[in-house]
């Protein structure tokens, strides 16, 4: 009786069973696309230097509408407007201001050409109608292709505030990597113990092999995160992202110190190349090389893409490094780079 009773309460407590699986009061329900089309690929992929379209096509055109493209900026929150037209007339906004246009191959297009990418064009876009009341949009993608590397000072490890480490990749022809960039170099094999920057403010490091130094064995392989620190105090290394070489690296052989290497590049019309150009003739050129030379940083490296036993013999393929040789060693040739 005593369970009968309970069951006839529960029972007249309960939701109809029809609406258990509502939707919750206030959430409203996606909206479906009335005027834009969903694009048929989220991503567009691309390499510095590129043209590549981000496209927003119109299935009807509504009267007094308008389009806005903007880029989304997750380290403030916000979106900066790129371009913004009603069909007939636009306006261009913003330092991608010269490098973009629609591509308008026809009435309803209003997609986004950007010619010449760059690195910090990688990132989320957004292409919205402006209509009234009925706004609406798609976001899209815009990935480069490339690859992620490591990097600290001559001075050791752990040496670069984020904004510090934020200019050293730039001054090394690359960007602060975003986490996203940093986790697809950890599944093609990036196994690095030493933690540092990324773009959004937080710091990390990519483990492949789990090892006492890195955290323990027993911790699973993966990209780990200290979080967010502060980026005024907090000291750590950097992980750059750089994309395709508009230009060459070459080596020239020779038993130079770095002030002699400099020079010898810029006599053949070229520079002393960057850490960030080295990795990139190494990615997209399959540049290989077993000698060791001089690079615009101070340090000295050099390139392969097939392993052998008598060039470091590691077994994978990457950037070998000697550091931060004295400069005024006469041991090594150097690598210059030459731009198109």
């Amino acid at each position: 009786l005593r369970l009968l009773l309970l069951c006839s309460l529960w029972l007249s407590a309960a939701p109809p069973a029809s609406s258990i699986f509502q939707q919750p009061t206030g959430t409203p329900a996606p909206l479906r696309l009335q005027y834009l089309l969903e694009p048929l690929h989220a991503t567009v992929h691309t390499q510095r230097g590129a043209t590549a379209t981000l496209p927003c096509v119109l299935r009807s055109l509504p009267s007094n509408y308008r389009v806005k493209w903007s880029k989304v900026e997750p380290a403030n929150y916000g979106e900066s407007i790129i371009i913004i037209t009603n069909g007939l007339y636009h306006k261009n906004y913003g330092p991608l201001s010269p490098r973009v246009r629609l591509r308008h191959s026809h009435r309803y297009d209003a997609s986004l050409t950007i010619t010449d990418v760059a690195l910090e064009d990688e990132g989320r876009y957004r292409c919205q109608l402006v209509n009234g009341l009925e706004d609406e949009s798609v976001s899209l993608t815009l990935h480069l292709e490339g690859v992620v590397f490591p990097y600290q000072p001559s001075n050791g490890r752990y040496k670069f505030n984020y904004h510090e480490a934020k200019r050293a990749c730039e001054q090394q022809d690359s960007r602060l990597a975003t986490y996203q960039q940093l986790y697809k170099a950890w599944t093609e094999g990036l196994d690095w113990c030493n933690a540092g920057w990324i773009l959004d403010g937080t710091v990390n490091y990519p483990i492949i092999n789990s090892r006492e130094p890195c955290g323990g064995r027993l911790l699973l392989p993966g990209v780990r995160t200290y979080g967010a620190r502060d980026k005024q105090k907090d000291r750590f290394d950097a992980f750059c992202f750089t994309s395709a070489l508009q230009g060459q690296v070459y080596f020239i052989r020779g038993h130079l110190n770095f002030k002699e290497a400099g020079q010898a590049c810029r006599n053949h019309g070229a520079a002393i190349a960057k850490v960030g150009q080295l990795y990139s003739a190494w990615k997209f050129s399959q540049l290989d090389r077993c000698d060791g030379g001089w690079l615009a940083d101070g340090s000295v490296r050099y390139p392969i893409t097939t392993p052998r036993q008598r060039c470091g013999g590691l077994p994978d393929p990457g950037i070998r490094s000697f550091g931060f040789p004295r400069k005024e060693l006469r041991t090594y040739g150097t690598y210059c780079f030459v731009g198109k």
